[in-house]
């Protein structure tokens, strides 16, 4: 029956990965259908590049910050348990790579390639892995601090503060020491549109992203017997919320509503486990409609270039998610209880802080020491043909 057990949960736990690396997929096509012609074969390959550059990072270094655990051992040794500890590491890695992919739609279309990949690789086995072993292993007494301050833990079942807020406030980090696209904010206050290229791509993605969520979050449990359809439900109900509220806040704006799915899961990751339903579809909704304002706000009052708006959708709305679990979590609202709201409220400002500073180290480093923005000419040509010779759609075909 262990053997059985054992062999179960890491089947369990690799499908889960495995969703979760199909999500990336997802980044790369949300992504390239909002970009402009001219980048999408960026978008592509950066999502593909970071994932790889990712593994190596989290493989040799960020895994042991996070969790105190390496894999310099036989293979005889590894293989314990079904191989379970390196099927977990494969599940906790495509989380950790969700970072970069998350930054990636930010600086889309004016970011140099490889000094991002020296980001990313700073970024996963460094800052990312020491705010989630703080949260997820316990690491520097902050929550134990938490619990005998406040009552509670911080609770992040499935990383909205974790993953998603770390990633979009590392990407406004990023976002604002790069700049706006050229020709995007004119000089007599006006802004310029740089539409989507390609809804369809975009709709694609959005949809690939929320199919794998369910892999994000239920599989969150990483064993058999700690699976609960509660965090499926809850995470449906905050998919449906943030889909409607995006629809009527952005007035039926196809990519406002294909991002308010998205703005309910990463908002529902923190409390999924703990929730009633209600309070998981008002979750997702609020999301939405966050998402809807603050992108319209950060894009045309503001005037800070994210592309994808990943600060208003992974940083706002991870954030809300964070603080959502500590009220929404409570039984008095139907929840399970375990939460408290000042531990949410201050976890997730202490994820904001790490993020914010890491975010402005990394690129702020990379920007002084050897630039992270393409030139002018390269960006007006556009970082398909200036970084990777081929364009996604070619002006000219041959007729034989």
């Amino acid at each position: 029956m262990e053997t059985l057990k054992a062999g179960s949960d890491v089947l369990f736990i690799l499908l889960g990965a495995i969703m979760v690396l199909a999500m990336h997929a997802g980044f790369a096509f949300l992504e390239l259908g909002t970009v402009r012609k001219k980048n999408q074969v960026n978008a592509l390959v950066k999502i593909l590049t970071d994932f790889s550059i990712s593994t190596i990072a989290y493989f040799f270094i960020g895994y042991a910050i996070a969790y105190g655990v390496d894999f310099f051992s036989s293979a005889s040794e590894l293989a314990n348990k079904n191989g379970y500890d390196l099927v977990k590491f494969f599940f906790l890695l495509t989380f950790a790579a969700a970072i970069p992919a998350i930054v990636s739609g930010g600086i889309a279309e004016r970011a140099r390639f490889n000094p991002q990949l020296a980001a990313t690789f700073l970024l996963v086995g460094f800052i990312y892995p020491f705010f989630e072993g703080m949260v997820w292993n316990g690491n520097y007494g902050f929550q134990a601090w938490l619990e005998s301050s406040f009552g509670a833990k911080l609770h992040d079942f499935a990383g909205s503060v974790v993953v998603h807020a770390v990633g979009g406030w590392i990407g406004l980090a990023a976002v604002i020491l790069l700049g706006a696209r050229q020709g995007r904010y004119r000089k007599d206050g006006g802004v310029a549109a740089h539409p989507p290229s390609s809804i369809p791509f975009l709709a694609l993605g959005a949809w690939i992203l929320t199919v794998g969520w369910f892999g994000f979050n239920v599989m969150s449990a990483q064993t058999i017997e700690a699976v609960s359809g509660l965090v499926a439900v809850n995470s449906l109900m905050a998919m449906v919320g943030g889909t409607i509220a995006a629809l009527v806040a952005g007035r039926n704006d196809p990519g406002f509503i294909h991002n308010g799915p998205l703005a309910g899961l990463v908002a529902v990751c923190a409390g999924s486990d703990l929730m009633h339903p209600l309070g998981a579809l008002a979750t997702g909704a609020v999301a939405g409609a966050l998402f809807v304002f603050m992108f319209t706000i950060t894009q045309n009052r503001w005037k800070i270039d994210d592309v994808l708006g990943v600060w208003p959708l992974h940083g706002l709305c991870g954030a809300w998610g964070g603080v959502a679990a500590g009220i929404f979590g409570l039984e008095t609202l139907g929840g399970m209880g375990g939460v408290t709201f000042m531990s949410q409220l201050i976890g997730t400002l202490a994820g904001v802080v790490i993020a914010l500073a890491g975010g402005f180290l990394v690129y702020g480093v990379l920007k002084a020491s050897v630039g992270i923005r393409l030139d002018q000419e390269d960006e007006f040509q556009g970082a398909d043909l200036s970084i990777h010779k081929i364009s996604a759609t070619p002006e000219r075909e041959t007729n034989w």
